[in-house]
């Protein structure tokens, strides 16, 4: 089956600075796409270009089979929202959302039919005559995608649409954004650099970087299975442990004088050579844990209350690691400077490349 959005060797240049450099991809009907990265990686360009803002140096762009490379940007039949609201000042919310019906020619009594039906979809019933200034940010962005969502695009493209909310707002209309793209089953590419958000609503992430594609996959693979050192420091925290090769052939190494075996060792490992090992937080256990075939004994360094989770900092000599432990109210959390063993799953041992 052909993908509905298919970018083929894009690239984007301003003068003799490439910023988006010939990607490529393809995403089925339907799905909830993020391109997630930090400023200046190249994903606004990229959304530009397929909403038509930007015209590619080269490559191409279709949707649903059509190519959309070089229509302007109300031949493609896309709906946008962007990070500022955009929303017309000096027209109340029912106005604001029946503009491009309005341009469309479309009757009135269907266009206030469309309005009302998409007030209720936003949760915002009884709201038309109101005003932008009128409203909180959530309620702005809320009629933005409105607007966006009422002529029925083929597609909804998201531009960092959550980042000018405070963070229990940004999290509730995250949701709702989801709950509206799979009600109404819209393919929609939304940019953030929140990996959080990435993380939490999407299908597929394209995890962008200086302008080229590292990884593309499901949230879990993402996370779980990064491929390269920047997806997994960027996507979740990542714990780096400086090592000594003793032995390639029995993958052995030297943290801190303890020593582990590491069964994805690379093969090209010499003895006595420096090597990074990486590791989430999350494998790390403090004391025995079934199924952990290493133990480390440390120190705590640091502990951060953060609620219902307790943050540790645990130093193993010139190595510290954090770990994440549940709170129990039963029992104190440790204290800086008291002696503790960790443990974890040699599997869980990260090996990647650059």
């Amino acid at each position: 089956m052909a993908a509905f959005l298919e970018v083929q060797n894009l690239t984007k240049s301003f003068g003799t600075t490439t910023v988006v450099k010939g990607v490529s991809f393809g995403f089925n009907k339907g799905e909830f796409i993020s391109l997630l990265g930090p400023s200046g990686c190249g994903k606004t360009t990229i959304l530009r270009m397929i909403a038509g803002f930007e015209n590619p140096t080269s490559g191409t762009i279709k949707v649903d089979g059509q190519d959309i490379t070089t229509l302007k940007p109300n031949q493609r039949q896309l709906g946008m929202v962007f990070q500022a609201y955009a929303l017309f000042p000096n027209l109340n919310v029912g106005d604001n959302i029946g503009f491009g019906l309005k341009i469309a020619g479309m009757p009135a009594e269907q266009r206030r039919a469309r309005v009302e039906e998409m007030l209720k979809l936003i949760g915002l019933p009884g709201y038309e005559k109101r005003y932008p200034y009128e409203m909180s940010g959530g309620q702005q962005q809320r009629v933005a995608l409105a607007r966006a969502i009422a002529p029925a695009p083929r597609m909804l493209l998201l531009d960092e649409p959550l980042s000018a909310l405070d963070a229990k707002i940004r999290v509730s209309l995250r949701e709702e954004i989801r709950a509206i793209q799979l009600d109404l089953g819209i393919t929609t590419v939304f940019v953030t650099h929140d990996q959080e958000e990435a993380l939490s609503i999407s299908d597929r992430i394209v995890v962008m970087h200086a302008g080229n594609i590292e990884q593309l996959g499901a949230p879990h693979e993402i996370y779980n299975k990064p491929a390269t050192s920047f997806v997994a420091g960027f996507v979740g925290q990542l714990n780096n442990l400086n090592v000594t090769v003793l032995d390639p052939a029995a993958k052995t190494v030297s943290i801190d004088g303890q020593t582990i075996t590491v069964p994805n060792l690379a093969a090209s490992a010499t003895a006595g050579a420096a090597a990074t090992l990486t590791l989430r937080p999350e494998v790390l256990w403090v004391g025995a844990r079934d199924g952990n075939d290493i133990t480390l004994s440390g120190t705590i360094a640091d502990v951060t209350f953060l609620g219902s989770v307790i943050r540790l900092r645990v130093s193993l000599g010139k190595n510290i690691v954090s770990l994440d432990t549940f709170n129990d109210q039963r029992t104190a959390p440790p204290s800086r400077g008291e002696p503790v063993t960790i443990s974890l799953a040699s599997k869980d041992l990260l090996a990647l490349q650059a």
